[in-house]
């Protein structure tokens, strides 16, 4: 068992705090789903109202940091050294269908580098956490990335390009290579998540494009200190500012990148 350090507590309690109202939200949108009118406006509420509990926690914590939240974008703090990179609710079109695989997520990054993260999943009272140099923990559990060597053991995680976002034909190919060669690949919609099971050695890798700094930044630190290697999906280290990211154990990493590769 590890004991948070009292940053990585800040950063669990606002998830929790802001998880209160999101598990009450979604209580309300299961029952409202046999409703016609899809209820879209009243999850950009939810999401809204997280990140509202998220800013205000963080920003009471540690006064002056800057908050990069998905609602609010960037607002600069007196202390430009120390950003919170925030999305409240990742995978909101789950959230939107009362499928109960969502996530908040908290990143400190700090002189350009992600140092602490929090990825929680509120419906199965997951916390995933790491702070650099420290190892990544699932509430008190130490995680380390899968061990699997061979592609066709392999179970990946990827994400589809939804309408009018994203590079369709591209997908198709690299889907193709892939699906070819690996035990399976799964879809199920919040990238926080997909980072999270890598770093937790239930998929042994991950492949997505066109993903926001907010989707991405806890889960790269999550999957490094559980051992395991992230890069963009060309191999390089631009993933924040690129947006795309394969992350898996080191034996796998380049046959995925080189997977990849072959569907251009």
């Amino acid at each position: 068992m590890s004991t948070q350090s009292a940053l990585l507590k800040v950063m669990s309690d606002a998830a929790r705090k802001a998880a209160r109202g999101l598990n009450r939200d979604f209580g309300e949108l299961a029952e409202l789903q046999v409703a016609k009118k899809a209820p879209a406006d009243f999850v950009s509420a939810a999401d809204l109202k997280a990140e509202q509990v998220l800013f205000e926690a963080l920003t009471k914590a540690r006064p002056g940091y800057s908050f990069h939240g998905e609602e609010r974008g960037l607002i600069e703090g007196t202390d430009r050294t120390h950003t919170w990179i925030v999305d409240p609710l990742d995978g909101t079109t789950n959230f939107l269908h009362a499928i109960p695989h969502f996530a908040i997520n908290i990143a400190l990054e700090r002189e350009g580098a992600v140092v602490a993260a929090v990825t929680y999943n509120p419906i199965t009272n997951e916390l995933f956490w790491a702070e650099k140099g420290k190892g990544c923990y699932v509430n008190d559990h130490r995680l380390r990335v899968a061990a699997r060597q061979r592609m066709d053991e392999a179970v990946l995680a990827t994400g589809i390009p939804f309408l009018g976002h994203g590079q369709h034909a591209k997908f198709l190919k690299e889907l193709h290579q892939m699906t070819q060669r690996v035990a399976g690949v799964r879809r199920f919609g919040a990238a926080a998540l997909d980072l999270a099971w890598v770093a937790a050695g239930r998929f042994d890798g991950f492949w997505e494009r066109d993903l926001s700094p907010w989707d991405l930044a806890a889960g790269v630190l999550l999957v490094t200190e559980a051992g395991g290697k992230v890069t963009d999906a060309e191999g390089g280290d631009a993933v924040l500012a690129q947006g795309s990211v394969v992350a898996s154990n080191l034996d796998l990493h380049p046959q995925i990148i080189s997977r990849l590769a072959a569907a251009k």
